[in-house]
């Protein structure tokens, strides 16, 4: 992983080159403050101050150069407002030349984010450094950046280097560098406890073997909060096969677990006074002789049975025991994430996660918590009159709403029923995945909710840094 802290230092009057903001209705008064030449360049690069934009101006030598760039709000920058700069201004260090760098460091950061693990990129230049006197706000900024990009290594993986264990060895190097511990249920313990967690996984290769992997960290008297990832390595459909096409990028459907894995790291480093659980159920939904079939019948941890009416609804049930096991440590907040439903993109796009909670208050927060952090959330409706849809004639429930419609809600109302009725529960139904590169946010995996959701819990139990 880039040494992000190498990236953003404290501002000592070191030397840099100097970065202007303007914004495109200061452009004229700005321009007309400028020397003949400045202006002369600034028109033959066509810079209009839009977003995004840039042009370089020359200083009184040839080494002597600076940069001007466009914002739409100079004294309120965004998280991604300097994030073209840092993905093609040639490498050194840089700093505003009036002004704070605020969340748009984070930006700074994320744009040169590169997932090389199979190739060597060509041409590649060296790193853009930028100087910032808020230097308190340093650390906790290289801590969202070392987060977001564990969740894109983790999602941009192939499938082939990131089974089960490989998840498992994750969470591993987090606790054995936190002091925290580690418990891994798998085999006869996991058919017998977590028989869902079992079925999905049971066809998989031995290497791929299912399991639930669980952390625990903080003050065990400290607010217990449970933070649960779907960690489906690979998703063929089962016996419901998926076409090639919607095959094609299931690699990310352990999404779920990698944003999980990335706010427990999170929850840790800013030490947040509160109890964490966290669990990833794991496996891949492969297809072979033993495999589970539509129309089975599965007995959930909590004793609930399910008819299966579809093997490619497999991420609800995986996520059911791992709710049921939360909730048995009454926790005051229980929060998932998972890459859980084509109906969620077609309903809010790639990059809104569908937020779905039974809390009145919590949806409110969540949905200032990301405005505020350039992460936004769309809230669903957990509609109880759609419960009528997952109805099965032989057993408590089927895990494939009939019908094709709500699809996004109907999977939300089967996660609902493995919840306990009076605790608080977040769950996200993420992308994962951005299929288009933005600045400071490339194609490929992606975190979103992540920082939303570590906002709230700062704002509940911790102090904003």
């Amino acid at each position: 992983m880039i040494d992000f802290s190498a990236l953003l230092k404290a501002d000592s009057n070191q030397p840099a080159r100097s970065i202007h903001l303007v914004e495109a209705s200061e452009l004229d008064s700005w321009l007309n403050a400028q020397p003949e030449r400045i202006r002369s360049l600034v028109a033959a690069q066509k810079f209009r101050a839009k977003p995004h934009e840039h042009a370089i101006l020359p200083g009184e030598d040839a080494q002597d150069w600076s940069v001007v760039a466009g914002v739409a709000k100079r004294d309120a920058l965004g998280s991604w407002c300097l994030a073209r700069l840092a993905e093609c201004l040639p490498e050194g260090s840089y700093r505003l030349a009036a002004g704070s760098t605020g969340s748009a460091a984070l930006g700074w950061l994320t744009a040169q984010y590169r997932f090389d693990r199979y190739r060597k990129e060509e041409g590649a230049t060296g790193p853009r450094v930028l100087l910032t006197t808020d230097v308190a706000r340093i650390e906790p900024t290289v801590q969202l950046a070392e987060a977001v990009a564990l969740v894109r290594d983790l999602v941009n993986t192939p499938a082939a280097d990131m089974g089960p264990q490989d998840l498992e060895d994750a969470v591993h190097q987090l606790a054995q560098a936190q002091g925290a511990a580690l418990q891994v249920t798998r085999g006869d313990p996991l058919e017998q406890g977590f028989p869902m967690i079992h079925a999905v996984g049971r066809a998989a290769d031995k290497s791929f073997a299912p399991r639930l992997i669980e952390m625990r960290w903080g003050d065990p008297s400290a607010p217990r909060i449970a933070v649960i990832g779907k960690g489906i390595c690979f998703d063929s459909g089962g016996l419901d096969i998926k076409p090639s096409a919607g095959m094609r990028l299931m690699k990310k459907d352990m999404g779920g677990a990698a944003h999980a894995i990335a706010l427990a790291r999170l929850i840790i480093d800013a030490r947040l006074p509160v109890r964490l659980h966290l669990l990833v159920p794991t496996a891949e939904n492969a297809i072979g002789g033993n495999a589970f079939r539509p129309g089975d019948i599965l007995t959930s941890r909590q004793g609930l049975t399910v008819e299966i009416g579809n093997t490619d609804a497999e991420g609800r049930l995986v996520l059911g025991d791992a709710l049921t096991r939360a909730g048995e440590e009454r926790p005051e907040l229980i929060i998932d994430f998972a890459t859980l439903t084509g109906a969620a993109r077609v309903a809010v796009g790639p990059d809104l996660p569908a937020l779905f909670t039974n809390d009145e208050t919590l949806a409110g927060e969540i949905s200032e918590a990301g405005l505020a952090v350039d992460d936004p959330t769309w809230r669903l409706p957990l509609w109880d009159g759609y419960n009528d849809m997952l109805k099965s004639d032989i057993a408590d429930i089927n895990n494939a709403g009939e019908g094709g419609f709500a699809g996004a809600v109907t999977a939300a109302l089967f996660l609902q029923r493995f919840v306990p009725d009076d605790t608080p529960w977040i769950h996200l139904d993420t992308f994962a995945w951005r299929p288009a590169p933005r600045p400071g946010r490339p194609k490929g995996g992606e975190a979103l909710g992540l920082r939303a959701i570590f906002r709230l819990l700062q704002q509940r139990y911790g102090s904003m840094r």
